[in-house]
């Protein structure tokens, strides 16, 4: 059994840094989460020097992304979305096949075929938990990985989080430089244009 993944019902600001690349194009700002358990977040982003921002309302499985293309280009699926914010939300599968190294946890979801996602049939997933905190999400297809979220926290450092989609050539990194602990939220963050 995997460890329980979910989202703080207490409502949560985090405000980071973020960069942007991929074969065309670069860009770095801010932007801050709102989160609220079990399965809300609105993310919004500004470019740096105030040239422009976008956001994006997640709510379950459905995710949505108004106005510039910019933030639709930047941010992954939405089961990856929900691994940077710390919650595991994959689709249903099959068979599940998990192993421990040392304090760390993986474990291969999909149409297994009785071995590791490297010869699932379609899409599987492998996923990785550094004791009990998510730390890694990977998606394979073809037994090769296609796109990954990692969460990494070291001693005295910000939470960063960093989303990679290997054929694609894009990169986004983040850096959590606040948490912040609110009262609650305006119900119209969460409504869709």
């Amino acid at each position: 059994m995997l460890p329980p993944t979910a989202i703080s019902p207490t409502p949560t600001v985090l405000r980071f840094t973020w960069s942007y690349k991929d074969e065309t194009f670069e860009a770095t700002g801010d932007g801050a989460v709102r989160r609220l358990g079990p399965d809300r977040a609105r993310l919004d982003f500004f470019l740096r020097n105030g040239m422009a921002g976008g956001y994006a309302i997640l709510v379950g499985d459905s995710l949505t992304v108004p106005g510039i293309d910019l933030v639709k280009r930047m941010l992954p699926p939405v089961p990856l979305l929900w691994a940077s914010l710390g919650r595991l939300a994959l689709p249903a599968t099959p068979d599940t096949v998990a192993r421990i190294d040392g304090d760390t946890l993986r474990a291969d979801l999909g149409a297994l075929r009785g071995r590791d996602a490297a010869g699932a049939d379609g899409r599987a997933w492998r996923v990785a938990f550094a004791g009990t905190a998510l730390a890694r999400v990977e998606r394979i297809e073809g037994g090769k990985v296609i796109e990954w979220m990692s969460r990494t926290v070291a001693q005295d450092s910000p939470l960063r989080l960093q989303y990679v989609h290997e054929r694609g050539k894009r990169r986004l990194a983040i850096a959590v430089t606040d948490t912040t602990i609110v009262e609650g939220f305006n119900d119209a963050i969460w409504r869709r244009p």
